[in-house]
């Protein structure tokens, strides 16, 4: 049957990494769910059968080299042109059929992203650790910027053509969806969530996540993302506990030099010379990066604003 040109194309886009056992599974699942979608599987230099099953299963195979899950996105982006992206993980842990009424919420508010937000259909399919960190992590970005998404770590993203043409990523692991999130609130585009079912791994399917060292990424990823994005504020901390620490040191130097005229602790004295001359170039070195961001911002709103949104 030859497809409806008036309808928009889809593309199912899967990151893998050794998902061998899993990866046939996610492809049939989609196809089910997405028969008119192209379904791409980009293989992260796995060690098994993940390219030959997926290529079985029927999937588009594609490679990328650099390690890492935030590569994979950046070049999976780069790489497919389409108008709906439905991004999910390649081991069968998100559910499929929920794929069709994410799009229609897409495209029916013209949003930009549609996150799947996680419900755990099993206790072992989300492990408390993941919980604790994913609610720490969300409540900070939520801080830092002002709004948020409940399930920022969730995998299972529906996005426009425009947010994905006009998505800089420079992440290279997991902390990918962070930076997704943060893209999406800087820019304050249209996004929405939805409850999915989230389900265990298959057998022999072993997650790549390290809850420490990925959340400390993740952690790292969002302070970062805050100091580029929010430099007045950032800099402007800095630049306060300085001056405090200054004023705090100062005040038994005021006090001697007050009854007896003299400042018998030089070396305090140049100390605190010093850390106001660093709270000072704090300050100053937050206002003139405002200015800078501000500049980026606009242009990269502009780039976004030179695609359509998304309609049926």
């Amino acid at each position: 049957m030859s497809r409806d040109m008036s309808a928009p194309r889809i593309a199912v886009l899967l990151p893998c990494y050794n998902e061998a056992a899993a990866i046939a599974q996610t492809v049939a699942g989609f196809r089910a769910a997405l028969p008119e979608a192209a379904i791409y599987v980009y293989d992260n230099n796995s060690h098994d059968d993940t390219v030959a099953v997926a290529r079985a299963a029927g999937a588009i195979v594609r490679h990328e080299r650099i390690q890492g899950k935030g590569a994979v996105v950046r070049r999976m982006f780069a790489d497919v042109d389409t108008d709906i992206y439905v991004m999910a993980d390649g081991d069968a842990t998100y559910d499929a059929p929920s794929a069709r009424a994410l799009i229609d919420r897409l495209l029916d508010e013209q949003l930009d992203m549609v996150v799947g937000a996680r419900v755990s259909q099993i206790e072992l399919a989300y492990r408390r650790g993941h919980r604790f960190g994913n609610a720490l992590l969300t409540g900070m970005l939520a801080r830092l910027f002002g709004r948020s998404f409940t399930d920022i770590l969730s995998g299972y993203r529906i996005f426009s053509r425009r947010f994905v043409k006009s998505f800089p990523s420079l992440s290279a692991g997991f902390e990918i969806e962070t930076e997704i999130s943060v893209h999406a609130l800087e820019l304050k585009m249209p996004c929405a969530e939805m409850s999915t079912p989230y389900y265990a791994r298959p057998e022999g399917s072993i997650s790549k996540l390290s809850t420490y060292s990925d959340g400390w990424r993740i952690l790292s990823t969002i302070l970062s993302l805050y100091r580029i994005e929010r430099p007045v504020l950032y800099f402007g901390v800095v630049a306060g506990l300085l001056g405090l620490l200054a004023v705090i040191l100062a005040v038994p130097l005021a006090i001697t030099y007050a009854g007896t005229g003299l400042v018998p602790r030089m070396p305090t004295a140049v100390l605190v010379t010093g850390l106001v001359i660093l709270a000072a170039l704090n300050l100053f070195a937050g206002l003139i990066l405002d200015t800078v961001v501000r500049g980026r911002r606009e242009l990269r709103r502009l780039a976004y604003l030179s695609l359509p949104a998304p309609n049926r």
